[in-house]
C-alpha cells in the first residue's frame, strides 16, 4: 500500500507504519500558526431509499460529509479520514469503512479514493452514521496512525467505538499512567490513543458494573471529568449510538443542526449551513459541558454532561483560525479592525493625506474592511482622503527546495511581492494590518524588507490582535517561549533595566511550581512580564521585528486586551495574551516552559 493511505473495512488503524516521503517535519516559510483540527458528524435519520428518492443519490450522506470537510479545509491540511457505520450490518462484513491519508494533499487524496470504493463497492460508505477529521499535525508527527477516526475493536456493536475530535491535553501523561495502573497496555501516548482508551474503559466499567447500557452520559462523563485541556470530541458506537462533546470551559468551537433528516455536529457554522442551505440562526452551538446525543433509532437529545466551568472560548479561532464567512465571526473582525484606528491615528499625528492603508493577506483581510470603514468615517468628518489597496501580495504556490541555508533565507522573503506605484516614496507612512505577531519571523525576514522597497518613510505594522505573551497548551503551536517574539523582547528588556536577575528567581519558582499538583501552581513567568511596562515590551518587540539596514522607521501597533473583549464579547479564551489559563495544566505548561527556556532545552512544555 502506498506510504501515507490507509484503506480498512473493520480493521482497527492504530498501528500502521508512518509515512516515510510525505512524513517529515515541514518546515514552512510563513509565520502561520498550526492549530486546531475540523470535525463532521453527521447522522441520516430516514432509510436509505428516502434520500435515493428525494436527491436522486445512493451516496447522499458521503456527500455532504464530504462537503463539511472541503468547507473546513482550512483547519486541517496534514491528515483527514472518513468512518461509515452501516445500523444493519450484514453477518461476515464489517460494520463500517474507514478511510484515511496524510498525503501531501490529504483530503483530496482521502476523497478520490473513497469515491473509487463507492464506484467498486455498492455498500461501501453508504451507510447511515458519518464522521469525518481534518488534522492540523500540532506536534509535527506526520503518520498515518496519527490520523483520526481512530477505532477501538469489538465484536459487540455496543463496544466498538469510532472516535474522531478537535482536542489537545494537558495531562496526558497522567492519564496513560493511570491507565497503566489499571492493567490497560497502550501502544501510544498520544492524547488520541489515551482519550480512546479512556471512553472504552468507561464503557466497560458501565457493562461490568451495571450489567446494562445505561446511555452515553454515565460514560462520557466518567471518562471526560479527568481530561484536563479543550476538546470537542465526536463518536460513534457500532449500535448506532453517536455523540459530541465538548469541553466545560468550552474552549474549542462545536455547532449543531438537526431536522426530519439529518442530524449533524460540525467546527465550524458555514460548513453545516454550505452542506444543508439552513440560516445562520437554525445552526445552534454547542454548549460547554454539553453533549449532543443521537440515539440508535435517530432522536437527538441534549444533555448537561460536564460540571458547569467559566466559558473561556478561544478568541483565535475569531481572530484568525475559522473562515469569516461565519456571519458573527466577519462582524467580530470588522470591529477588530474598527478598535485599531484610535491608536494608528494618534501615530500618524493625524496625518492621513499622506498615508497608504494595506494588509498582509490573506486573514486580516476582514479586519482591514472594518478599520478601513472607520478611517473613512474619521477622514470625512475631517475632510481628508483615505488611500488604501492591497501592497503586499502572497504568492501562495511559491515552493523553494535549496538546500543552501543562505540562500533558502534568500528566497523567502519572495513569499510575498508588492504593487510598485501605490506608495509615494519618501513622504507615505504605510500601515499594514495583520491578525496577530507570533514569531516575527516572516516580519522580519520577508515582509518588512519587501515594503521597505517601496520607500516609505515609515511603516506601521498593526496587529488585531494582542501581544502574544505565554505559550499554549489548547491546539494552537506555539509550546516553546524562545519561539514567541514579545518573550525575547521580555528578555531584551530585563537586560535592559538590569533586572536579569529576577529571570533566575523565576526559574527557581517555577522549579518549585512544578513539584505541586496543578491545581495549586500559579503563572510564574507572569510575574517577569509585570516588570516590564507594556509601552516599552512593544518598543522592544518593534525593535526585534525590524530587520538591519531597513531604511523605513518602524512602529507597531497591538490591539488592547479591552478592546478585544469589547469586540469579541462571547471569547474571553484569552490565556496567549494575559496568561489567564482556563485549566489547572495551563499553569502546569506555562513554568515548564520557563524552565526549559532556562535550561536550554528546546522541547514543548507538555
Amino acid at each position: 500500500m502506498p506510504a501515507g493511505r490507509c484503506r480498512s473495512i473493520g480493521i482497527c488503524c492504530l498501528s500502521i507504519e508512518p509515512l516515510k516521503a510525505n512524513g517529515e517535519q515541514r518546515t514552512s516559510m510563513s509565520d502561520s500558526i498550526k492549530h486546531e483540527c475540523g470535525v463532521a458528524l453527521l447522522r441520516l435519520r430516514k432509510d436509505a431509499a428516502y434520500y435515493e428518492r428525494k436527491y436522486e443519490t445512493r451516496s447522499y450522506g458521503f456527500q455532504k460529509v464530504a462537503l463539511m470537510l472541503e468547507k473546513q479545509h482550512n483547519r486541517g491540511q496534514d491528515g483527514a479520514g472518513i468512518a461509515s457505520l452501516h445500523l444493519l450490518p450484514e453477518q461476515g462484513r464489517p460494520c463500517y469503512d474507514l478511510e484515511k491519508s496524510c498525503a501531501q494533499l490529504p483530503l483530496a487524496d482521502l476523497l478520490t479514493r473513497c469515491s473509487k470504493r463507492l464506484e467498486e463497492d455498492p455498500l461501501a460508505f453508504r451507510g447511515e452514521v458519518f464522521l469525518g477529521h481534518l488534522r492540523y499535525a500540532t506536534f509535527g508527527r506526520h503518520e498515518l496512525s496519527a490520523c483520526h477516526p481512530f477505532v477501538r475493536e469489538s465484536a459487540f456493536l455496543d463496544r466498538l467505538l469510532i472516535l474522531a475530535g478537535n482536542f489537545n491535553l494537558t495531562d496526558t501523561h497522567e492519564l496513560s499512567e493511570a491507565l497503566a495502573a489499571g492493567g490497560h497496555h497502550l501502544s501510544s501516548k498520544a492524547d488520541g490513543a489515551v482519550i480512546l482508551q479512556c471512553i472504552a474503559h468507561a464503557l466497560e466499567h458501565e457493562r461490568s458494573l451495571y450489567g446494562s447500557f445505561r446511555g452515553l452520559k454515565p460514560i462520557l462523563r466518567n471518562a471526560a471529568e479527568k481530561f484536563d485541556g479543550a476538546f470537542v470530541l465526536c463518536g460513534i458506537l457500532g449500535d448506532g449510538s453517536a455523540f459530541a462533546l465538548r469541553d466545560a470551559n468550552g474552549i474549542r468551537p462545536a455547532y449543531y443542526y438537526f431536522d426530519d433528516e439529518v442530524a449533524v455536529v460540525a467546527s465550524e457554522r458555514p460548513a453545516i449551513q454550505a452542506a444543508f442551505n439552513c440560516a445562520t440562526g437554525e445552526v445552534r452551538e454547542l454548549p460547554p459541558g454539553k453533549a449532543l446525543i443521537i440515539h440508535p433509532d435517530g432522536e437527538v437529545e441534549l444533555i448537561d454532561c460536564l460540571d458547569p466551568k467559566p466559558r473561556r472560548a478561544c478568541v483565535f479561532e475569531r481572530i484568525y483560525f475559522s473562515r469569516a464567512n461565519d456571519a458573527e465571526i466577519h462582524a467580530e473582525r470588522k470591529h477588530l479592525g474598527h478598535a485599531l484606528v484610535p491608536q494608528l491615528v494618534r501615530a500618524l499625528h493625524g496625518d492621513l493625506e499622506n498615508a497608504f492603508v494595506s494588509y498582509i493577506p490573506n486573514s486580516a483581510q476582514v479586519c482591514f474592511h472594518g478599520l478601513l470603514e472607520a478611517l473613512l468615517s474619521v477622514a470625512l468628518h475631517d475632510g481628508h482622503t483615505v488611500r488604501f489597496g492591497q501592497v503586499a501580495v502572497k504568492d501562495a504556490k511559491f515552493r523553494t527546495f535549496i538546500s543552501d541555508v543562505q540562500a533558502r533565507k534568500e528566497l523567502a522573503m519572495h513569499v510575498y511581492d508588492v504593487t510598485y506605484g501605490l506608495v509615494r516614496p519618501g513622504s507615505d507612512t504605510l500601515i499594514v494590518l495583520d491578525d496577530s505577531i507570533v514569531r516575527g519571523n516572516t516580519m522580519r525576514r520577508a515582509i518588512l524588507p519587501i515594503l521597505d522597497r517601496l520607500g516609505p518613510k515609515k511603516i506601521i505594522v498593526a496587529s488585531s490582535a494582542p501581544p502574544i505573551l505565554y505559550p499554549d497548551c489548547y491546539g494552537i503551536d506555539m509550546a516553546t517561549l524562545n519561539e514567541l517574539v514579545a518573550f525575547n523582547a521580555l528578555i531584551l528588556c530585563l537586560k535592559e533595566i538590569g533586572r536579569e536577575a529576577a529571570l533566575s528567581e523565576a526559574y527557581e519558582s517555577a522549579k518549585h511550581q512544578l513539584t505541586l499538583p496543578p491545581e495549586r501552581q500559579h503563572n510564574v513567568l507572569s510575574t517577569l512580564y509585570n516588570l516590564v511596562p507594556l509601552a516599552d515590551l512593544i518598543d522592544a518587540i518593534t525593535r526585534l521585528l525590524t530587520p538591519e539596514g531597513l531604511r523605513a522607521e518602524v512602529q507597531v501597533v497591538f490591539q488592547t486586551i479591552d478592546d478585544l473583549h469589547r469586540c469579541c464579547p462571547n471569547h474571553l479564551g484569552d490565556w496567549y495574551f494575559t496568561g489567564d489559563y482556563p485549566t489547572p495544566g495551563g499553569n502546569q505548561v506555562v513554568n515548564r516552559a520557563l524552565v526549559n527556556y532556562m535550561e536550554n532545552r528546546n522541547e514543548r512544555a507538555y
